[in-house]
């Protein structure tokens, strides 16, 4: 495994990019998009800079790559955000130029389908780091969640330690982008219960490795820039479902047959993210989306008890499809202390 390689930082007043590697929903939704550009320029003092895809719906994955391509090798670009996710950006894959890539390294943010470019950089030995999208995190109505924006700034502008903390309230209710009023006022939010420590009797250090989980089962199903099990042993795997609320088990079918690859026992700590529980296709109410996350928490600890029993877990992590999110540097340190119940990761 080739060392990782934090990419340089930011400062305020520099180039970033904002790409739609994946879908091009700025194109047709452009109200929390352009609200994500707004917050770039005027909360974090960046210039965002778009890319002949990024509005483009339907673009080629030769044209997405050709994107990529052009924000890392261009000198005046110092980080490259992912407008949203997506369902196939699996197919661009093939196009990148992982040596122009590798020449020209940047931090990149992102999650859900943009897990396929992490683990690409990953693969490069170049750190990425999980959240962050435009129009979710940055275009989200009313203001940034201050937890949100207190790690996302920490990982584009830091490079220490950062210590992630158990949000006091969430929410996964969300308004339709094309109605004005949606970005009148901030999302309604529950109480949020603290993490929940399965085996943590001790502290586990390690690189980082995982993303959504759904993503992550196709480049498994692809054989798509995964590694042989042996060379994810003692990382730290962090996972998350997305909008589309896969059952129990489904979720736990994927950890199966990633542990009969020999993947799970690898991996000495888990986070799991907390599951997103509410979408127009499945509008759970409050008792039934705590049901649906207690159903998945079992599920993962059954797959667990069958495939790595003596893996420290985590759950209910504010990470990937959650508000408020917290970023996870992707090959990057993170350091889960089971005794002291704190994690911290390494931007």
């Amino acid at each position: 495994m080739t060392a990782p390689r934090y990419p340089s930082k930011p400062r305020p007043g520099d180039r970033v990019a904002v790409l739609s590697p994946s879908s091009g929903l700025p194109g047709i939704l452009p109200l929390p998009y352009e609200l994500g550009l707004r917050r770039i320029r005027e909360d974090f003092g960046l210039e965002p800079v778009e890319y002949p895809a990024t509005r483009k719906m339907g673009s080629t994955p030769q044209e997405r790559a050709a994107d990529i391509h052009a924000a890392f090798a261009d000198p005046t670009v110092k980080a490259v955000f992912a407008s949203i996710g997506g369902d196939d950006q699996i197919t661009v894959l093939p196009h990148l130029d992982g040596e122009l890539l590798r020449a020209h390294p940047k931090p990149f943010f992102g999650y859900s389908d943009n897990t396929n470019l992490l683990v690409f950089l990953d693969n490069l030995g170049i750190v990425g780091y999980h959240g962050g999208s435009v129009m979710v995190e940055l275009g989200r109505p009313g203001a940034l969640h201050a937890l949100t924006a207190e790690s996302l700034r920490a990982a584009l502008f830091t490079h220490g330690e950062h210590e992630l903390s158990p949000a006091k309230e969430t929410g996964g209710v969300n308004g339709r982008w094309e109605d004005p009023r949606t970005f009148d006022a901030e999302p309604g939010m529950l109480p949020a219960g603290g993490w929940t420590w399965h085996n943590a009797g001790r502290v586990v250090q390690g690189a980082s490795w995982g993303g959504n989980l759904e993503i992550l089962s196709w480049m498994l199903m692809a054989d798509r820039e995964i590694r042989p099990a042996a060379g994810y042993e003692g990382r730290v795997l962090f996972l998350e479902t997305s909008e589309d609320m896969p059952s129990a088990d489904e979720v736990y079918r994927i950890l199966r047959n990633m542990g009969e690859r020999g993947l799970l026992r690898r991996f000495p700590a888990l986070l799991m993210g907390r599951a997103k529980n509410w979408s127009f296709e499945q509008p759970l109410d409050p008792e039934a989306g705590e049901r649906y996350r207690e159903r998945q928490r079992e599920a993962v600890l059954r797959a667990l008890s069958e495939y790595a029993p003596g893996m420290m877990a985590v759950f209910d992590v504010d990470l990937g499809h959650t508000d408020p999110q917290q970023v996870v540097p992707y090959g990057g340190q993170v350091r889960v202390d089971g005794v002291a119940r704190r994690i911290v990761v390494t931007y």
